[in-house]
């Protein structure tokens, strides 16, 4: 534990590491400190808030228009310019903040990266300090990689993908950093972390320093980052509105608040995003205690049907009658080695998924593997020949609160819940190795995916759901399933890399987390506490 006497009342509590004396100079805590005085009291009680709400869906209540807000939807108003660097976002790639990653989705041939210390970081401080630092390198005109095993040089390429950057969740701690004896934000700390040292190296490049906010509830949520960002302008002596942010609709909350983001942050947003895997998740969250949202296997639950549908409908219309970006969702399939029937079906489904976001008047996509960029690009140039569908008003899309809870149909079967086990546990075991995009079954896995398998297996078992062959989910089932899953997964990775893993912390946290009376808010909060 390391105290700073210049940055007062902030303590490092993690040993020195490589370059952490760089990031956390006494300057940059300074600053840290600042941002967590100011705003996480306020942070701290839209958490509380949101616990306050969950009662209500527990009791019944299904989300609905905000009846206080109804002038904000139906006002006539539009979002700030939006700078030209930002304009064509068609395809857009996601990943960690380790260097080669970095490098090689830069040199993608994306339009935009988004580096992501949220859901595809697992936040080991190591994993935190070295992502800042490889982006400053990136804005220093100084990163570039020498893969030790192999000896591959990777350095940067001419005209790389536009930057944005996505902090952690309001919801995540950095606890390797206190102020006043209290920890600080995951979202303050990466943000701040950020802007101090390389928004002005960014912008001296003419590019707009622009973020990714992931996993807000509400418009008060919204209000908070936009005050943040307003603060950090004034504080670096930047103009107002120079920072600019795409929100991620990734609860289900936040889907019956779009307009009203969009509003709170209107000098500062050009966009929503469809985070479709976070998105499921918090539908199961929010309304699992209620039969009548029993969810089927959630392979059956695909965007263009149901709820996934209605939601992703109502953000191009939102987003265009503001102008603002609606942005499509992830496609997490990766090249299958050695099988090329496999490798076909894969690009199929993506191709298929990225017609049907750019038919319905996307803006552009995601992708999570670097050989994917091509696909969704052929596709985005064929069927969107500008820079964007702002145009595309979607006046057709009449999305009803009854649309945005319809649920998915089909079964629920016993190899659906063996695959949520299966994955989930192994998610985990990376996570706690300090990996947080991790290929499992021919899919780039992030932390959405753990949290989807553990609240399905938790809501079938809470609510006895019944399979399709008549059987009841029990604890005893699971428990069954569960030990057979891992003996399958210990043949897959062979027995030394189970043995020597993080497997025995994995199978347990997963398993209490789905056997719990209560349904626990974030499987990475206890998750945090098991890793450095």
């Amino acid at each position: 534990m390391t105290a700073h006497p210049a940055a007062a009342g902030v303590q490092v509590h993690a040993k020195p590491g490589a370059r952490q004396a760089e990031i956390l100079s006494r300057e940059a805590l300074a600053f840290l400190a600042d941002f967590h005085r100011r705003f996480d009291g306020r942070r701290l009680d839209l958490l509380a808030r949101r616990m306050e709400r969950q009662k209500l869906f527990d009791a019944g209540q299904l989300p609905h228009f905000l009846s206080e807000t109804k002038s904000v939807r139906d006002g006539d108003w539009k979002v700030a310019f939006i700078p030209a660097d930002l304009l064509d976002r068609r395809v857009e790639i996601t990943g960690p903040v380790d260097r080669k990653m970095i490098i090689n989705a830069l040199n993608s041939g994306a339009k935009v990266f988004m580096a992501d210390f949220e859901d595809a970081s697992s936040p080991m401080f190591a994993n935190m300090i070295e992502g800042q630092a490889n982006l400053m390198d990136r804005w220093a005109g100084a990163i570039s990689f020498t893969d030790p095993a192999t000896g591959k040089a990777y350095a940067l390429k001419d005209n790389p993908a536009a930057l944005m950057v996505r902090p952690r969740g309001w919801h995540l701690p950095e606890r390797h950093v206190t102020v006043d004896g209290r920890e600080m934000s995951g979202s303050l700390f990466d943000f701040g972390l950020y802007v101090f040292h390389c928004a002005k190296a960014q912008m001296a490049e003419g590019a707009t320093v622009a973020f990714y906010l992931p996993k807000l509830e509400n418009h008060l949520e919204a209000r908070l980052w936009n005050d943040v960002f307003s603060h950090a302008e004034r504080e670096l002596g930047l103009a107002h509105g120079a920072f600019k942010a795409t929100v991620l609709i990734e609860t289900l909350p936040a889907a019956f608040e779009m307009d009203e983001i969009l509003y709170e942050l209107r000098d500062h947003i050009v966009g929503l995003n469809c985070g479709r895997w976070d998105y499921i998740f918090s539908f199961i969250k929010r309304l699992g205690k209620n039969r009548a949202f029993l969810t089927p296997d959630r392979s059956a639950m695909t965007m263009g049907q149901a709820f996934l549908n209605a939601y992703s409908l109502m953000l191009i219309k939102t987003c265009h009658r503001r102008g603002a970006f609606a942005m499509g969702g992830m496609a997490a399939q990766i090249p299958v080695k050695g099988d090329a029937h496999a490798n076909d079906d894969a690009f199929a489904k993506v191709r298929a998924d990225k017609e049907r976001e750019a038919g319905a008047g996307h803006d552009g996509t995601w992708v999570a593997h670097p050989d994917l960029v091509p696909i969704a690009m052929e596709v985005f140039d064929r069927l969107m020949p500008e820079a964007n569908q702002l145009s595309v008003m979607r006046e057709d899309a009449h999305v009803t609160p009854a649309d945005l809870v319809e649920m998915h149909k089909g079964q629920r079967t016993e190899e659906g819940l063996r695959e949520n086990i299966r994955v989930g546990v192994q998610y985990i075991e990376a996570w706690l190795r300090g990996r947080g995009a991790v290929p499992i079954y021919n899919l780039m896995e992030d932390a959405a995916t753990a949290e989807i398998s553990r609240a399905q297996v938790w809501q079938w078992i809470h609510l006895k759901a019944r399979l399709d062959d008549g059987r009841e989910v029990t604890p005893d089932m699971f428990r069954t399933a569960l030990e057979g899953e891992m003996e399958r997964v210990k043949g897959e990775v062979g027995a030394a890399a189970f043995e020597g893993g993080r497997f025995p912390d994995a199978i347990k946290l997963f398993s209490d987390m789905s056997l719990a009376d209560q349904f626990g808010e974030f499987l990475t909060l206890p998750a945090y506490r098991l890793i450095d």
